[in-house]
């Protein structure tokens, strides 16, 4: 029996530093930082294979299951509420960089303008909803329940002036609703992915205090996997750091 256990667990140590790294991603910013880390970790023997999702459910999923090694595009707040339904080992290996979260407007250029009764569509997954919510009372549309924080929910308003209406919808609907909606609070990434830039273009948007810093994650099986440590090196450095601010104009912001 022993050695059987021995034999698989080389087998294991084999498999996790094989030279292929697999990573979920969305495709902005994360799976384009992604694809300009790959050449680096080519040439540390590190073969890079990046599997681009549109959602913020299956790259956990894919991770939990394991037909993935790692995935980069969530903040810790996002995992652990995801944790807390579908617990499924995932862990925090690094920060990365900070999408600021912003509010868009095709009917209106500022946040002074949304009338009264205006609908403004928002995520509905918990930690980004709280996320919305809390960007929303700091532009100083609304006001929260005392302590209400990173669990706020459309119940924890004690004040809208405003009577504004909220729409929760799938964070990747975002983008697609601003036709439909006053205004639409929406992740960088999808913000990015049409053309938004959110230091430019959204109403109001999150700054660099913002706890919401996006991680690369992987499982606490695969945590010292040499592969990975090299990938985490690869996106924390001075290179990416640079790429990052060119590539985005100070709309993605590292974290490192």
């Amino acid at each position: 029996m022993r050695h059987i256990l021995s034999l698989t667990a080389l087998a294991l140590t084999s498999l996790a530093s094989a030279g292929t790294l697999r990573v979920a991603a969305t495709p902005v910013p994360a799976g384009e930082l992604l694809e300009f880390v790959k050449p680096i970790l080519a040439k540390q023997g590190v073969k890079l294979e990046i599997r681009e999702f549109s959602d913020y459910v299956q790259p956990n999923v894919a991770l939990g299951e394991g037909s993935v090694d790692a995935n980069l595009f969530q903040h810790a707040p996002y995992l652990n509420a995801f944790q807390q339904n579908r617990p499924l080992g995932i862990v925090p290996v690094k920060k990365i960089y900070l999408p600021p979260l912003g509010l868009y407007s095709k009917r209106v250029g500022k946040v002074t303008e949304l009338k009264k009764g205006a609908t403004i569509a928002i995520p509905n997954d918990p930690s980004n909803e709280a996320r919305a919510l809390l960007l929303l009372e700091k532009a100083g549309l609304i006001r929260l329940r005392a302590g209400a924080g990173a669990n706020a929910t459309p119940k924890d308003i004690v004040s809208n002036v405003r009577g504004l209406k909220f729409r929760e919808l799938e964070a990747a609907q975002l983008p697609r609703s601003l036709q439909d909606v006053d205004a639409a609070i929406v992740n960088a990434n999808y913000a990015l992915d049409i053309g938004l830039n959110p230091t430019k273009d959204a109403l109001f948007h999150e700054g660099k205090s913002s706890p919401y810093v996006n991680i690369l994650a992987t499982t606490k099986a695969n945590l010292n996997n040499p592969d990975l440590k090299k990938l985490a090196a690869a996106l924390t450095s001075p290179e990416a750091r640079a790429w990052l601010l060119k590539k985005y104009g100070g709309s993605v912001i590292p974290a490192f």
